[in-house]
């Protein structure tokens, strides 16, 4: 299969620094490994939604030289694909409700590891659903970071899929549409390394292919927060997006062209000179 990468933003607020880089590092991934890339806006989680951001993310990313391939995918739009994917798992008993309060969940240190509802089923709510995590190990080798291993039960447990609201889970729509869009590496920043055994745990209880996975350093702020996190940002302008679009480079250890005064023409000297194994590693590090 010919390399197939993405950006998936949240529509959370703005374009900041730490997604710039993300889409960055995605693009040149994809345009390295002469392949297509693709944006796609993760927007299955209403309460936590900014009025206007998917908007705002996708005007901006044609102002920093970063076109989609393809027409962008909003995952909510896809929720009939994610309850057949729900399906498959409930008719394997993969699946199960449950309404286990936080307090109830206190009681085991806030991981629900026992394979069904430890609090007594209430039919006058709507329970979550959550997938059967076993015993083992998953482990796989991150293209930056190197062999990355959890142990699911210990670390993570048995993981919501489907929340109380009815919204699914980013673990479940992530897998699914990863595997409908034919993405073959998925580069990302590293505050989703955690997720990632999860999700290959979902693509085998599916019977879907695992990509490649790399995972790019975080951009913090001053305090060490990932920005996203952060009261400030530290959002970029579109309208001036050549000193953003430098730090982002600079950031990723990725020479490029000083002379450029335009985006395509510093994406594609930054291009000329990229290569993914001489990414900037492991450490996260702070916005200027």
């Amino acid at each position: 299969m010919s390399y197939r990468g993405r950006f998936a933003p949240s529509p959370t607020g703005l374009l900041h620094a730490g997604s710039l880089v993300a889409a960055v590092g995605s693009w040149l991934c994809a345009r390295h490994a002469g392949g297509q890339w693709l944006v796609r806006m993760e927007d299955i989680d209403p309460p936590r939604e900014a009025p206007g951001s998917a908007q705002a993310i996708l005007a901006a990313l044609p102002a920093f030289g970063l076109v989609a391939d393809e027409r962008v995918i909003y995952q909510s739009s896809r929720i009939d694909a994610y309850h057949a994917a729900f399906e498959v798992l409930r008719k394997a008993d993969l699946i199960f409700p449950c309404w286990c309060s936080r307090s109830d969940l206190a009681t085991v240190d806030g991981i629900h590891r026992d394979g069904r509802c430890i609090a007594r089923p209430d039919a006058d709510r709507e329970p979550a659903w959550r997938i059967r995590v076993p015993d083992e190990t998953v482990a796989f080798v991150d293209e930056l970071q190197g062999l990355q291993t959890q142990r699911l039960r210990e670390a993570v447990g048995d993981f919501v899929i489907r929340r109380v609201e009815g919204f699914y889970s980013y673990q479940l729509a992530c897998v699914v549409d990863d595997a409908w869009q034919g993405i073959t590496q998925v580069v990302r920043g590293s505050d989703l390394l955690d997720s990632t055994p999860r999700q290959i745990w979902l693509q085998r209880c599916l019977g879907l292919p695992t990509p490649r996975y790399l995972h790019l350093p975080l951009v913090l702020d001053s305090q060490g927060r990932k920005l996203s996190k952060s009261e400030r940002s530290l959002e970029v302008d579109p309208s001036s997006p050549m000193p953003s679009l430098r730090r982002a480079l600079s950031f990723l250890g990725v020479p490029s062209d000083e002379s450029a005064i335009h985006p395509p023409e510093l994406l594609d000297s930054a291009l000329f000179h990229f290569d993914p194994n001489q990414l900037t590693r492991c450490s996260d590090h702070h916005a200027a």
